[in-house]
């Protein structure tokens, strides 16, 4: 699905120079045998950009014999034009991923950040002088604004071009309790009962079962689990419903809903 958050032509293809392991993993993951169409797009553009394809297979090893089998497979007449549009095919694919390496234009490139308040996201819970985690914390948007009220917070991320911003951020800003971390929402580096409240937003979902298990293992006994999205309008999860979380629903400014959850968790 475009989210339309870049324009891709306004992107080098090298800019796939600073994906992470677990992004090819996804690229190669969607290009696969049964996408005719976007398989051709990748080969030809790796295939024209030898550099992008050595990264990728040192980067991921586990990818290497499937990219090197795909630029063997693909014929590539060299036409600049055809090579450009493959490129900007790829990137399209994957303009989330894209967009994380140039972390300072998401606040003026996402509408879910731009257009978001920070009181929805009080209105869920009293952060004051608590401890919080973010998972999945990207540019920061949850986890700043959780930062006026709380005593700690904590932004787990596990794109290393997004940890150095927000840390780039946290000096600019003179910000002094907000820790970042590398983790994933089915991963984090803590002990269980850490924290008073463990909050996301646009993260949980591909694995409901192990993500919320883990989301609920590092919150303490009476903790807050909360998604709150941003203001993009958004779908209700009956996944988060019929787990026994609070939904909380107020209409966009952009038109549409915007769905919120939140779960106390008893243990």
């Amino acid at each position: 699905m475009a989210l339309n958050w870049i324009n891709v032509e306004e992107y080098s293809f090298n800019s796939l120079l600073l994906l992470e392991r677990f992004q090819i993993r996804l690229l190669c993951s969607m290009c696969g045998s049964d996408n005719t169409e976007r398989r051709q797009h990748l080969g030809i553009a790796l295939h024209s950009n030898p550099a992008v394809a050595w990264y990728l297979q040192h980067r991921c090893p586990e990818c290497a014999e499937y990219v090197e089998q795909l630029i063997a497979d693909t014929t590539n007449d060299g036409n600049e034009e055809t090579v450009r549009n493959s490129e900007c095919a790829v990137i399209g694919m994957i303009e989330d991923f894209i967009l994380y390496t140039t972390p300072e234009r998401m606040d003026t490139s996402c509408s879910f950040i731009y257009g978001w308040e920070r009181s929805r996201l009080f209105e869920l819970a009293d952060f004051k002088d608590k401890v919080v985690l973010d998972v999945g914390a990207g540019s920061g948007r949850l986890a700043f604004a959780a930062a006026e009220q709380a005593g700690e917070v904590y932004a787990s991320e596990p794109v290393e071009r997004l940890r150095e911003y927000l840390r780039d951020t946290i000096i600019q800003k003179g910000i002094s309790n907000i820790r970042v971390v590398d983790g994933m929402a089915h991963s984090l580096p803590y002990p269980d009962d850490s924290f008073d409240i463990v909050m996301s937003g646009h993260v949980v979902g591909d694995d409901f079962d192990n993500e919320i298990a883990e989301l609920t293992r590092v919150v303490k006994n009476g903790g807050f689990l909360i998604d709150c999205p941003g203001e993009d309008p958004v779908l209700p999860s009956e996944e988060l419903r019929k787990r026994g979380w609070d939904e909380f629903v107020y209409e966009s400014k952009f038109g549409g809903y915007v769905y919120r959850y939140r779960k106390q968790i008893v243990k």
